[in-house]
């Protein structure tokens, strides 16, 4: 008798998908390439139909599954499944790959597989092994032409990923978009972006970028090193990865960080070039397309923003500013490092996850960074590093949580150029503005699209509040473990101070409008003191980096005993609109000296110039497939023309991502803009618009609609 030939199989994979919790992915609605959409540690059923009828008796059959290059079963990459008569139910203990008959009708059977929930994730190729029992005779190999994708699975408590709470589930895994918090910490901005991790093209990108790593199949079970993995190829520095990061303003030949609404267009761009990198990206937009790929593949993840970052480049714990003799900030020296600097702010992602290589409660919200700041492992990415470890300063945990530390906790130390020193600078601060100022992300459930009432402080989380000895012996104890900074901590301070200064705080002000520098002083002695002022306003990039001097003012002021003056000076619009760079920030620095007595002082602030409100006007419900009409409005702040304007809109099952010129929008003129869209699918959606000129970028703005059948 001539072993049992298979003929056709059927996955059901919108059916499995269900159990699954992978319904949404577009790829199910490809007819002509169907693919199986899968998470480990579930079980599926699918049919096999033979050219006669089934004979458990005689009939030996096994299913075959292989992951990679070269499976291999004791690396786990490869299973292979027998199926018995005898077997009609999966096994109670499913934390492993095991297959069950569940029905026999003529020439097709049904039978069930459980996934184990430990499976190395990514693309599996299915196939049929049968023959004769009792026979050495021939067999027949039957490959199955459908994509198997095996994701991580956050609702399976045996995997590594497991979320317990449904609701940050939906938000960490299911929420196809979210903000990305910007600005600064004293007004932080909510910007709109659409994740759209069940496009049809992001799971198949998200995979093949996972190819690219050098990560064995056998490995990619383990979240800790697939996550470590897309830290590196997020970032293109070293691996021809997703996105190239462009920092000097210059977009020629690409686009604009600022133009992109999410990531759906990035991810497609990527895969249909075959791996070129796309242009270009910033943290926000490393950030968006990491919470897509990780949401994708099943890891919870979230956008993570630090206010005030520290880049510490030396590993001294402190982020370390030197000024000349006139009070000008020193960016280039042989002689001394001038590398460190302190974004306005710094995005990247938490994701949840066990920590099986770490001791015991340090599992949970990991921190990974995909932007390319220093190289780990001399590769340039970041993490996972415990966000408990991070709080407790135990910096000597895998992976990089010395530079998340310092992200978060480092010191600001200025030095002042001193001929009489050994090193010729003394130390004139160690500044109380300290970094890590605020860390938010976007809350769980619904996104505000009036406001940012959704906006998370999340700071607890991953230090102790500032001035409090908690906070003090976590940066101890993370200082004990790194030699550079012990000397900095250790150099004193003057303690003959009786000269109050402070820089007053400005919060935001609105684009076109001036605003006021001003240093209080007060002289608490018995004596006059003469005080040499320094004040320099600059506009910077969100990493920290000069731009251009927006305007600089010296004065000595006389402050007779116990008395209190004010040294002020006022910036116009004129003085700053043509220095604005993207963000719209505004740095500014205070230096003094007190002649008398030679104290020291030195502070800096930093705020962003505010955008103009975006009005949107859209129908509260339509119907799938049915023409809808938006429009959004908002009104030029400014004297001046605004000129090469673009403007984007997306929504994830509502609008592919486009973009349009637009022309040169007259000074204090209100815009109105119109585009028609046809929903494609059910359910409450997003729709999320982008406005950028040469004079004002990132105006953005979003609005719920309810799509019904």
């Amino acid at each position: 008798m001539e072993p049992i030939v298979p003929i056709a199989t059927e996955f059901y994979s919108k059916e499995n998908a269900k159990i699954s919790h992978t319904d949404m992915y577009q790829l199910l609605d490809n007819e002509e390439d169907e693919s199986v959409i899968l998470r480990r540690g579930t079980n599926f059923i699918f049919a096999i139909r033979f050219d006669r009828d089934f004979m458990p008796e005689q009939d030996v059959v096994r299913v075959r599954f292989a992951i990679g290059p070269t499976p291999n079963i004791s690396k786990g990459t490869r299973v292979i499944l027998p199926i018995s008569a005898k077997k009609r139910h999966l096994p109670k203990e499913l934390n492993y790959w095991s297959i069950c008959l569940q029905s026999i009708q003529g020439n097709v059977i049904t039978v069930q597989v459980n996934i184990s929930p430990y499976a190395p994730i990514g693309i599996w190729k299915c196939s049929l092994q049968t023959n004769i029992a009792g026979t050495k005779g021939r067999r027949v190999d039957y490959d199955i032409p459908h994509d198997i994708y095996v994701l991580f699975n956050p609702w399976c408590p045996l995997d590594g990923v497991y979320m317990e709470n449904e609701v940050e589930r939906q938000e960490y895994v299911l929420n196809e978009s979210g903000k990305i918090w910007c600005g600064t910490f004293k007004q932080p901005t909510g910007k709109h972006w659409v994740f759209g991790q069940f496009n049809e093209s992001v799971l198949p990108a998200s995979i093949f970028l996972l190819e690219k790593s050098e990560l064995p199949h056998s490995q990619r079970g383990n979240p800790v090193l697939v996550t470590r993995s897309l830290s590196a190829l997020i970032n293109s520095r070293d691996d021809n990865g997703l996105l190239e990061g462009c920092w000097d303003g210059v977009y020629a030949n690409g686009t604009s960080p600022f133009s992109w609404t999410g990531s759906f267009a990035i991810m497609e761009e990527y895969l249909l070039s075959g791996g070129k990198p796309v242009k270009y990206g910033q943290c926000w937009v490393f950030s968006g397309t990491t919470v897509t790929i990780c949401r994708s593949l099943g890891i919870p993840c979230r956008s993570t923003t630090n206010y005030v970052s520290a880049h510490d480049t030396d590993c001294s714990m402190t982020i370390d500013k030197y000024f000349d003799i006139f009070g000008n900030l020193i960016t280039d020296s042989e002689l001394i490092n001038c590398a460190d600097k302190c974004w306005n702010f710094h995005v990247w992602n938490d994701v949840w996850m066990a920590r099986p290589d770490l001791p015991p409660g340090y599992g949970g919200w990991q921190v990974i960074d995909a932007t390319p700041q220093e190289t780990s492992d001399r590769v340039y990415r970041c993490g996972p590093a415990s966000v408990s470890a991070i709080k407790k300063g135990e910096v000597g945990f895998l992976y990089d949580t010395p530079f998340v530390f310092s992200e978060v906790n480092a010191d600001v130390v200025h030095f002042k150029e001193d001929e009489d020193s050994e090193s010729g600078f003394t130390k004139s601060s160690l500044n109380k503005y300290h970094v890590g100022r605020k860390i938010v992300t976007k809350h769980v459930g619904p996104t505000d699209h009036n406001g940012d009432s959704d906006m998370y402080d999340i700071t607890d989380d991953f230090k102790n509040r500032e001035n409090t000895r908690e906070e003090r012996m976590a940066v101890l104890n993370a200082i004990r473990g790194v030699p550079a900074a012990q000397n900095i901590y250790d150099l004193p301070l003057e303690d003959s101070n009786d000269v109050f200064l402070d820089l007053v705080d400005i919060d935001a002000v609105p684009i076109g409008q001036s605003f006021d520098v001003t240093v209080i002083i007060e002289n608490k002695s018995a004596e006059e003191r003469n005080v040499s002022m320094v004040l320099n306003a600059s506009s910077v990039l969100y990493n920290g980096i000069m731009a251009k001097e927006i305007k600089k003012a010296r004065k000595i002021i006389k402050v007779l005993p116990g008395a209190r003056e004010t040294f002020k000076v006022t910036v116009q619009p004129e003085d700053y609109l043509d220095k604005l760079v993207e963000q719209g920030l505004i740095k500014i620095y205070a230096l003094a000296t007190v002649d008398e007595t030679k104290q020291t002082w030195s502070e800096e602030d930093d705020f962003t110039m505010t955008l103009p409100t975006v009005t949107i006007n859209l129908p509260e419900v339509v119907g799938v497939n049915e023409a809808c009409d938006v429009q959004f409005s908002f009104t030029n702040p400014l004297n001046m023309p605004l000129t090469q304007c673009t403007y984007t809109i997306e929504g994830p099952g509502l609008q592919m991502p486009k973009s349009h010129k637009y022309r040169t929008v007259m000074p204090q003129e209100t815009v109105t803009l119109q585009h028609t869209f046809k929903a494609k699918k059910a359910g409450e959606r997003n729709i999320v618009i982008s406005f950028t000129s040469s004079e004002i970028r990132n105006i953005n703005a979003s609005k719920s609609i309810r799509i019904q059948n």
